[in-house]
């Protein structure tokens, strides 16, 4: 089983094939390909590669399905006894990816 650790968005994730994962806004089209040449660890039935910190020439393949804004979030700030309220809200844009595969 082939899997790999990328880094997009600031943040790290698990991936291997077919898996379905939603990262930070990407400037790509549904229905394109997109590319994660941030890759932190790749295994294969070969074995295991570690990158310092990156692997150089490893890169992840992946489909975007879908664009789109997570649900709303209420950032609610209270100050007893001094009349001071804040209320905001909050929609994280995201994308959708199916990786399909790890070279």
């Amino acid at each position: 089983m082939a899997f790999a650790i990328i880094q997009t968005g600031g943040k790290q994730y698990l991936v291997s094939p077919k898996d379905k994962i939603l990262v930070e806004k990407l400037p790509s089209s549904e229905g394109g390909e997109v590319f994660f040449d941030r890759v932190l660890l790749a295994t294969s039935d070969n074995g295991m590669k570690l990158g310092k910190p990156f692997i150089s020439g490893a890169r992840v393949v992946a489909k975007v399905l879908k664009q789109g804004r997570a649900k709303k979030i209420k950032i609610f700030k209270y100050k007893s006894k001094i009349r001071y309220r804040r209320r905001k809200g909050h929609r994280q844009e995201f994308t959708e990816v199916e990786i399909l595969g790890i070279s």
